[in-house]
């Protein structure tokens, strides 16, 4: 067969075009969108509250919308049990999180979830940290602490994966900043922006979860709003870091 520069050009532009699809798909490394930037099918939340906007969802508090307890905006598409989520994030005032493993108290106001939570604020003071909301716990790792949760519900801290201060600096202000969660087993971690956070080993078979649903927070309090964009999920093989 006779080889013309034009068919072997076209052949190279045929191997550089599956080259770069085959890339793109290799990027993604099993991460699925869980929200398609355009509205918020798969979600719940008060929609007074919640809403998309220039492909971010939006949840927003004002003088004239306020909520008198912490709500959330609920993934209603499945639960997770082992995974990794990534998302973007951007903060102007309050305080806000992401739910994970975590439960609905049904029972009491529409939307209320809790358990834990990858946390937030806009004054970044407690951005970074696990939080245990509506638990016995509470903050279960500050920024920067590797912590062991014992089975009689006590913290130990048993090492560090950074300074407070060189976290708190890569964390930027009103701008989009990367979350990335990874819960594997009784095993979590918690990423901003390439820096870890927390580490930490849930030893506490009473109060941990191993799986629950996902949530996005709007807290009481002054108005505030915060904005979501991105969030990609990753669900991982079972049973390889349980205890």
């Amino acid at each position: 067969m006779k080889i013309t520069r034009s068919s072997l050009f076209w052949s190279l532009v045929a191997a550089f075009a599956c080259a770069s699809a085959a890339l793109a798909a290799d990027s993604n490394d099993g991460f699925k969108p869980i929200f398609d930037g355009k509205d918020l099918k798969g979600w719940e939340g008060d929609p007074r509250l919640w809403s998309v906007q220039d492909g971010a969802i939006v949840g927003q508090t004002t003088p004239e919308k306020t909520i008198k307890t912490n709500t959330f905006l609920i993934w209603r598409a499945g639960t997770v049990d082992d995974f990794i989520i990534k998302f973007k994030f951007r903060m102007h005032g309050g305080n806000s999180g992401l739910q994970y493993r975590s439960k609905e108290f049904t029972d009491m106001h529409n939307w209320v979830v809790g358990g834990y939570q990858a946390d937030m604020d806009a004054g970044n003071t407690y951005t970074g940290i696990l939080y245990e909301e509506r638990g016995p716990r509470q903050i279960a790792a500050q920024r920067g602490q590797k912590v062991i949760l014992q089975p009689d519900g006590k913290k130990e801290v048993v090492g560090s994966v950074g300074t407070d201060a060189d976290i708190k600096a890569a964390i930027k202000n009103e701008d989009w900043n990367e979350y990335v969660i990874t819960a594997q087993g009784n095993h979590l971690v918690q990423q901003i922006n390439g820096k870890t956070t927390v580490d930490v080993t849930d030893n506490d078979e009473k109060n941990r979860a191993m799986s629950g649903i996902l949530a996005f927070q709007l807290h009481v309090g002054a108005p505030m709003k915060v904005e979501f964009k991105d969030v990609m999920l990753k669900r991982l093989p079972l049973g390889s870091k349980k205890n």
